[in-house]
């Protein structure tokens, strides 16, 4: 199984601004719920994690080795980083919207995350099909992951809302992978 989690709570995504490459630490309500996820998912083989501190410090609780892989990074969002989500136009969230092609400024293209995090999904399958994967990572890469076993385009992204510290489950089957699980949360106790 390939269990992909995003993050635990940032401050940043508790005040609703865009958050990319910013590498801002879990608050104490993220680490609880890092500690849940680790208390409610199975033990995992293996960890892999984003680059980003808040992804490390989520994958950390699992209390084992944590192999990072680039490319579950969250998208560049170039200079849109730390700006509240609220402030974009509706014009360039249009344009987004049209164009899987279109990078913000200074940015990434959803098809260019699409890519990488095909690639790691493609590399960790035969792997997941015998043993449980825990990928810790962000919200655009989990869509991606997602557009990757529907076999669909990355602007499926945009029909999803992926929570603080939820979890895709995803089975690597005969027939190739399945989703089974899709913001599946285990908030933290009080």
């Amino acid at each position: 199984m390939l269990l992909i989690v995003r993050h635990g709570q940032t401050q940043a995504n508790a005040d609703g601004l865009i958050l990319g490459r910013a590498d801002p630490p879990l608050t104490d309500l993220g680490r609880r719920q890092a500690a849940a996820l680790a208390r409610a998912l199975p033990a995992p083989a293996r960890v892999v994690s984003s680059p980003l501190r808040r992804a490390q410090e989520t994958a950390s609780a699992f209390g084992g080795p944590v192999e990072t892989d680039d490319r579950w990074i969250e998208l560049d969002y170039g200079q849109m980083d730390g700006t509240p989500a609220a402030s974009i136009g509706d014009d360039l969230w249009a344009r987004w919207r049209a164009d899987p092609d279109f990078a913000p400024p200074g940015g990434e293209s959803l098809r260019a995350l699409g890519t990488r995090v095909r690639a790691g999904c493609d590399e960790l399958a035969g792997e997941a099909a015998e043993r449980d994967i825990v990928v810790v990572s962000h919200v655009s890469p989990i869509k991606a992951a997602v557009a990757w076993v529907l076999g669909v385009g990355d602007e499926v992204g945009w029909k999803l809302f992926v929570e603080d510290a939820a979890v895709c489950r995803i089975g690597i089957g005969p027939f190739g992978p399945v989703l089974t699980a899709f913001n599946e949360r285990h908030p933290p106790p009080g």
